[in-house]
C-alpha cells in the first residue's frame, strides 16, 4: 500500500467520519424486548468531524478569522 501524504490522510479520516454521523443518523439506537443496542455516540462523532475540519483547513492554509474587541479610550 502506497503512504498517503498527511493532507490526504486528513481528508480520509474526515470523509470517514461524514459517513459514521449518517449511518448513526438513521438510527443510532434500538431496543428488542429489555435488550438494547447503541451504535456510536452522535456527540463524538460531531467532536472528530469538527477536530477533522479543522485540521484538514490548517493543512491547505485556510485560518479562521477571529473577532477582537478594540475598546477606545481618551488618555
Amino acid at each position: 500500500m502506497e503512504e498517503l501524504m498527511p493532507l490526504e490522510r486528513a481528508r480520509l479520516h474526515l470523509d470517514a467520519w461524514y459517513k459514521a454521523e449518517l449511518a448513526v443518523s438513521t438510527g443510532q439506537s434500538y431496543t428488542i424486548g429489555s435488550r438494547s443496542l447503541t451504535r456510536a455516540n452522535l456527540k463524538e462523532i460531531r467532536g472528530q468531524i469538527a477536530y477533522w475540519e479543522k485540521r484538514v483547513g490548517s493543512m491547505q492554509g485556510v485560518r479562521r478569522r477571529r473577532a477582537k474587541r478594540i475598546i477606545p479610550r481618551d488618555l
